[in-house]
């Protein structure tokens, strides 16, 4: 076999330019090999041979370490390959290269640190005293941290999956930083005079508080400085000088040692500075004292500090200097933090700074920004943050500094799902790791995804993601983590439960017993021991859902207050969440949903009917997420759901079932739509009807296949049609309405008599399937209306239609037939009857005696078919301007007119009004206020049985006396439910000016 040539061979280990690496080795590829298949493993193998032919240029004893050990040749090769900041600094100090055949143990107590500096035994840790020249201390101090930084960067490099490990480099950089801290107070000691005679201590923020420092970071603290004991720090006797040392000299003392320390790490010398020391958290910010008192950091935050600034708090850490100091201060300030949440506006502030910095990015570097930018880290970290300052006030298990360690405890405490959780930490630890990676290379502060091929090749390989080998696969993984992060972070941080938790006191978070009795009677409840029997009963317990509820409960019940029934809210919600017990989807759409918990909570304390109807068809909870389940479907649509569902029926009562089924699903997103206000009056009456059509739909097919069945019939003898009338024909149905209907048939064989009487079986089976069985709410068939009324057959031929109309017809069926319609059966025979009626209903104008008919007709209803022992003017259908006064004013002018103006021929009560308007029949302020009234009434009948749960009866159709029903309508109407008794006084106006139109439009007063 032939052996590969020394440019394939390099090109096969990773190599960008191998022609270039093979001149560069000059025949030595065979010495190099094992450190060549090292590089092979690394980010960019062409950088790491440059940096490694210069490493053992300079010093030949790396050479041979290089090959003798293979952990050191592992190491060396993995930083050599991916930074050229930190190669640089292995070629000016090749002995560091023994430290990486070591396993790296940083420790955050300084130590190391403390004994470079020659410190004295015996010292405590809080105020030892550096024994060597400053500027020899400053060189130990940044050598030692560079040499131990370089093993950090190694063991990283080398993972086999860092962005899983990416946390322990984090907290190694952090401990590497608190014990340089140490030392760098140390050394600050030895220059400062009079600094025995103070305390002071560095407390760790942002990143270095919550152990996350990157590679090169600022490093945010707060300095905290108080007077020594008389014994003074080490101990030892305070000089008489020195006890006169005033709190305004220990301060300036102390700002001296805090400046000293800074510039340690960060000022001039020999070796490179570390990083900045940034005090800018400090109160007042660059305009306040570097270093105050505890007692001045407590008043600062108690009279002026902002909001950000409890945020900022949150990751607060003493990491340096006087131990018991760092303590009483992170103790003090906790107690800011944790109330945080219920300064005014707080949630909405955080907010606002989150869209401020992303405003203040350069527009160039927008769309690569992974720390600050959309889909960014600070995406990930204010919706943490905010959940912890939010909900940590009572819940201390989420009292943690880390971002990740604060995931899972919101993870666990069921604030945030599992699967959110889970794909948080995954993309946090990636985009964590990609910074990490963008600063190694050249160890500069970046936090933007370079543009650069080599560079995103660089990176891509050291992040070792088996589906990122290549700058572009690094392009296409930043992208659907940057998406997938900021989906995340608006449905988290954006919900409209987070504003509402942090306004409530903390008696309304409290669901202790007895704390609580006194809350809920004060804010509505009626009977607060059964209030907290339900809270109990939804709370008590260790599992998930328990855990959701005692996050939402507060705030639910806040908002069952503020309906009318709060008492019913709660009620209600406890059997909806026991119906659902722990279905997966149920609480995590109530806490994270931007709407479906508060629409929930407005529906089941002012909807009786909603409420109960609602864990009957638990899923549809799902529809309050949005707008669009809760809009009517179109009658295709729902044809083909029905065509489905029976596709699944065996039997005919389940098919009828189905229908009836249908019906109520139709029945409750009408209800939700109407009551949130997403539909109107008109849209809910032509939905309701819609339900009707489909239940009928299904009746007729189901009772059409029966009684074939029981007939042995093969074919029907007939074709079949049932014609819907009143409120079914005009698409204007309410919840209690019934279903007036014709039945139609036309027979397909001699024998009429035999067709007849299955025609009428079909007719009975039908309104039978549609009353009978508890499955499914039943709809009332009405067939009164049929010729001979009750005495006439249930069916009849088209043929006999036609007979009976031209012999019989009375003035009052041909009203009845204006507002005639097919609504189920044969098509074809539908356009037949309608081609029959339309000449009897839109015939000649009324007779005189025709005029006196219907005139008669209406005076009788209003006298014998009016409810007693009911206000007639209370009467929303049969009371003086009520909804039927407009109905026959407008089928007056129909009867009298739609001959001659094809407009009027509509079933629909609104526009007829419309189409009398303009034909000049009616004014436009007759219109308007016939319409008012119309409309009115129709809000009110929905909203009686919506808010009462009543579906019969002769109370559904009458204006409510009672305060509570009252102010249940008045919520429903988008009303203030404490001025319940203006939805009466409202109708009672409505119809007064309606009443006054009918007079003389309908009775003829003006004639």
């Amino acid at each position: 076999m032939r052996k590969d040539s020394p440019t394939s061979a390099l090109r096969r280990l990773g190599f960008a330019e191998p022609g270039r690496a093979s001149k560069l080795l000059d025949g030595r590829i065979d010495e190099w090999e094992p450190i060549l298949d090292e590089l092979g493993n690394g980010a960019d193998p062409d950088l790491g041979l440059l940096t490694l032919l210069r490493l053992t240029e300079a010093s030949p004893h790396a050479m041979q370490t290089l090959l003798n050990s293979e952990t050191i040749r592992r190491s060396v090769c993995a930083i050599a390959a991916m930074s050229s900041a930190l190669g640089d600094m292995l070629i000016t100090h090749p002995e560091w290269i023994d430290d990486l055949g070591d396993k790296v143990d940083i420790s955050p107590d300084g130590n190391v640190f403390l004994e470079a500096l020659d410190v004295k035994e015996g010292s405590s840790p809080s105020d030892v005293v550096a024994c060597v020249r400053w500027e020899d201390g400053v060189a130990r101090l940044r050598t030692l941290y560079y040499r131990q930084l370089i093993s950090i960067a190694a063991r990283d490099l080398t993972s086999k999956n860092p962005v899983a490990e990416y946390r322990r480099v984090s907290e190694s950089i952090s401990d590497l930083v608190d014990g340089c801290l140490k030392g760098a107070l140390a050394l600050a000691r030895s220059v400062v005079p009079g600094s025995e005679n103070v305390r002071l201590t560095i407390i760790a923020m942002g990143k270095t508080g919550a152990r996350e420092l990157n590679y090169i970071s600022d490093v945010d603290v707060v300095y905290v400085g108080e007077l020594a004991d008389a014994t003074g720090l080490s101990g030892t006797e305070m000089t008489s000088d020195a006890e006169r040392v005033s709190e305004e000299e220990s301060l300036e003392i102390a700002t001296k040692l805090a400046n000293a320390a800074s510039q340690a790490v960060s000022g001039p010398g020999a070796v490179m500075p570390l990083w900045p020391l940034d005090a800018n958290l400090r109160p007042e910010g660059k305009d306040g004292p570097l270093v105050r008192t505890l007692a001045s950091h407590v008043a600062y935050y108690e009279r002026w500090a902002k909001d950000w600034e409890f945020q900022a708090l949150l990751k607060a850490r003493p990491a340096a200097g006087d131990e018991e100091l760092g303590r009483a201060y992170v103790d003090a300030v906790a107690t800011f933090v944790w109330s945080a949440s219920q300064r005014e506006g707080f949630v909405e502030s955080s907010r606002q700074m989150r869209t401020r910095v992303e405003s203040n990015i350069a527009s160039q570097d927008a769309a690569r920004q992974i720390k600050l930018g959309a889909g960014g880290l600070r995406d990930v970290e204010f919706t943490v943050q905010l959940l912890q300052l939010v909900h940590g006030r009572v819940d201390t298990s989420l009292r943690v500094r880390n971002t990740l360690d604060a995931l899972a405890a919101l993870r666990d405490g069921g604030y945030v799902a599992r699967t959110d959780a889970d794909e948080l930490d995954g993309y946090y630890r990636f985009l964590r790791t990609l910074e990490h990676r963008i600063q190694l290379q050249k160890m500069r502060r970046s936090h933007v995804l370079p543009i650069q091929t080599d560079q995103l090749r660089r990176i891509a390989r050291a992040m070792k993601i088996d589906r990122v080998a290549t700058g572009e696969d690094l392009e296409k993984e930043w992208k659907k983590v940057r998406g997938a992060v900021r989906s995340l972070h608006k449905a988290i941080y954006y919900r409209p439960l987070l504003p509402a938790a942090a306004r409530l006191r903390d008696d309304d978070i409290s669901l202790d017993r007895e704390a609580a009795a006194d809350r809920l009677a004060g804010i509505g409840y009626r009977d607060p021991a059964r209030a907290i029997d339900h809270i109990s009963a939804l709370t008590e317990g260790v599992s998930r859902t328990a855990k959701i509820q005692r996050q939402l409960l507060p705030v639910l019940l806040g908002w069952f207050a503020e309906g009318p029934e709060p008492d019913s809210g709660l009620l209600h919600f406890r059997i909806l969440s026991e119906t659902m017990g722990r279905t997966h989807w149920y609480m995590k759409l109530l806490r994270d949903s931007g709407m479906a918990a508060r629409r929930l909570a407005h529906i089941l304390s002012t909807s009786r009917y909603l409420a109960e109807a609602i864990p009957a068809l638990p899923e549809s909870v799902r529809w309050l997420e949005g707008n669009e389940e809760l809009k009517p479907l179109s009658g295709a649509a729902l044809r083909q759901e029905l065509d489905a569902l029976i596709s699944r029926r065996k039997t005919h009562e389940g098919v009828a079932m189905a229908g009836r089924y249908l019906r109520r699903r139709i029945l409750l997103r009408t209800g939700l739509g109407l009551v949130l206000g997403v539909i109107d009056t008109r849209e809910a009456q032509a939905s309701i009807t819609m339900g009707a059509e489909i239940a009928v739909d299904a009746a007729l097919r189901a009772a059409t296949a029966k009684v074939l069945a029981g007939h042995d019939l093969e074919e029907a003898p007939s074709r079949y049609l049932v014609v819907g009338l009143g409120s079914f024909g005009a698409h204007e149905m309410s919840y209690g309405s019934d279903a007036d209907i014709l039945f139609v048939h036309e027979p397909l064989s001699d024998d009429k008599v035999f067709a007849q009487k299955i025609a009428v079986e079909i007719a009975t089976t039908l309104i039978a399937v549609l009353k009978d069985g508890a499955e499914e709410p039943p709809l009332k068939i009405d067939a009164d209306l049929r010729p001979e009324g009750r005495n006439g057959p249930l069916a009849r031929s088209l043929e006999s239609y036609e007979e009976y109309y031209d012999r019989w017809l009375e003035t009052w069926e041909r009203q009845a037939l204006l507002i005639a319609r097919p609504v189920a059966g044969d098509e074809e025979l539908g356009e037949s009857f309608i081609g029959l009626i339309d000449p009897i209903r839109y015939g000649e104008p009324l007779s005189p005696g025709e005029h006196r008919d219907v005139r008669r007709m209406k005076a009788r209803i209003e006298s014998e078919r009016a409810p007693r022992g009911v206000e007639k003017t209370r009467h929303l259908k049969l009371g003086p301007g009520g909804i039927s006064d407009v109905d026959w004013t407008v089928q007056y002018l129909q009867l009298d007119h739609g001959g001659s103006n094809p407009s009027l021929r509509t079933t629909s009560t609104l526009d007829g009004l419309v189409a009398a308007t303009e034909a000049g029949l009616l004014s436009h302020g007759d219109a308007d206020r016939l319409a008012d009234a119309w409309l009115f009434a129709q809000h009110l009948r929905l909203a009686i049985v919506l808010g009462t749960g009543r579906t019969s009866g002769p109370r559904i159709d009458t204006v409510p006396t009672d305060s509570t029903e009252l102010a249940t309508i008045a919520a429903l109407l988008s009303r203030d439910h404490e001025a319940r008794q203006e939805v009466g006084e409202t109708y009672l106006r409505l119809s007064r000016r309606a009443r006054s139109v009918v007079e003389r439009i309908f009775f003829g007063d003006d004639e």
